[in-house]
């Protein structure tokens, strides 16, 4: 990500091809974004649980549609965050206080210094405050939302903020980084600490974006002489010193700010379209269960009732097959009753190879059943439907993983499919599962 924004140039080189580009982006994000607001394939129920994104990314898309660009203050509580803003500002519009943590809300306000107009400035609250986990999350959702971030620093750069930054950076948030409160340093002072802070967020923000600054410099006293030979101390304001940064933003914001905002909405669209498919497979998971489960049961039954072997075979996989075709319409990649009956016997194969004892269980019972006319078939049926829905169970939880990964095997191809599968399978509570419902549904065709 940091690759995509550390080449910025200077605003006077290749101005025309800076802002032809940038439009570019513009009309490629705002596609983007119609696209996902206009996807017609969303499952019910998928856009409702995620309306909070979808509210966003149409508020994303006005703010593209109007040219607009934001800048968020992030930072840790009291490293004057909302005095650097309104020294930008030349008002003080956002909230400021010597109280720990004062900023409760993110804020925003409009920046009418620069000429383009568009471009607001956001103040968010403090990170890791102790008790303002909401604060916290508030300034993490902002800055998230953010097309470039000024994050905050009073002194060194601290192991958490370090992560922050490098956190921010990450998620591909163009990111400058301030040294407030200059004031409080000598030269030497000050010149160290930039040099410790590029040093320990070498590799992820240039040295060219870490800068000092003094939003709020401390009064200057100032002595003077009356007529009588007294000396008098006074305290004299000293306006803020960020002219370093204000002439950063200006030429960050007229060089590439067409390409921060469609960056910004590109990566948000890319992350809600990684959601929602999360969500729609969740979902298909969950119907798929369902929907597995039915089938465990019709094909332990089938097989228990039925004490003719070949007919146990057929029945099986015809339940089988039948049952890989349903979960490959769920997944919306239908396949055709000769492709899942290739991938029932696939999986079977695999299966067998890795597990022999259990399928063999299957041909003694069924064996059993034919060598005593039927008889024993009270006996063995309850172990024999057990058998079955395992294997059903197997089956389909093998090609529901197949399916989810677009009709993909993986590298490792089926065997390892199959493996994992069967390793994550708790086999005594699947088939005590198995035993409980077909006796359960033994017993009600008992009783009619």
């Amino acid at each position: 990500m940091f690759s995509r924004w550390q080449g910025w140039r200077s605003p006077n080189a290749n101005g025309n091809d800076a802002s032809d580009r940038g439009a570019h982006h513009l009309t490629l994000a705002r596609e983007s974004l119609t696209e996902l607001i206009d996807d017609p394939r969303l499952p019910s129920g998928i856009r409702e649980s995620l309306a909070q994104d979808y509210a966003a990314v149409a508020a994303m898309l006005d703010k593209l549609e109007h040219g607009h660009l934001h800048i968020a203050a992030v930072g840790r509580v009291s490293t004057g965050k909302s005095s650097l803003l309104n020294a930008l500002v030349g008002e003080p519009r956002f909230a400021v206080s010597p109280l720990h943590g004062e900023t409760r809300q993110s804020s925003m306000e409009r920046w009418q210094e620069v000429s383009a107009g568009g471009v607001y400035l956001i103040d968010t609250p403090g990170l890791d405050e102790a008790g303002g986990e909401a604060r916290e999350r508030i300034a993490r959702e902002v800055a998230g939302r953010a097309d470039l971030v000024i994050f905050v620093l009073e002194s060194d750069i601290t192991d958490s903020e370090r992560q922050a930054v490098r956190t921010l950076v990450q998620a591909g948030r163009p990111l400058i980084v301030v040294l407030n409160k200059r004031d409080l340093y000598t030269a030497q002072e000050a010149g160290a600490l930039l040099e410790s802070i590029r040093r320990k967020i070498a590799g992820f923000v240039p040295a060219s974006q870490v800068l000092a600054a003094a939003a709020q410099p401390r009064p200057q006293t100032v002595l003077s002489v009356d007529a009588a030979g007294h000396e008098q101390a006074s305290q004299r304001a000293r306006p803020p010193d960020i002219e370093e940064l204000r002439l950063r933003l200006w030429d960050i914001i007229e060089a590439e700010g067409k390409t921060l905002a469609a960056l910004n909405a590109s990566l948000f669209a890319t992350d809600l379209s990684e959601k929602v498919g999360q969500r729609i497979l969740a979902a298909r998971r969950e119907i798929g269960d369902r929907l597995l489960r039915s089938y465990c049961i019709a094909k332990g039954v089938a097989v228990a009732f039925n004490p003719v072997p070949v007919a146990d075979l057929f029945a099986a996989a015809f339940i089988d097959v039948g049952m890989v075709m349903h979960l490959s319409r769920v997944y919306d990649l239908p396949l055709s009753r000769r492709e899942a009956g290739s991938l029932v016997s696939v999986i079977a194969a695999e299966a067998a190879a890795l597990m022999g004892t259990v399928w063999a269980m299957h041909f003694v019972s069924s064996a059993l059943k034919a060598g005593t006319l039927g008889l024993s078939t009270v006996l063995t049926a309850g172990a024999q439907g057990a058998i079955a829905w395992y294997s059903t169970y197997l089956v389909g939880r093998v090609a529901a993983e197949y399916l989810s990964h677009g009709k993909s095997w993986g590298e490792g191809g089926p065997k390892k499919v199959v493996q994992q599968i069967l390793d994550s399978l708790n086999n005594e509570s699947v088939l005590s599962e198995a035993r409980r419902e077909i006796r359960a549904r033994l017993n009600m065709a008992g009783g009619r």
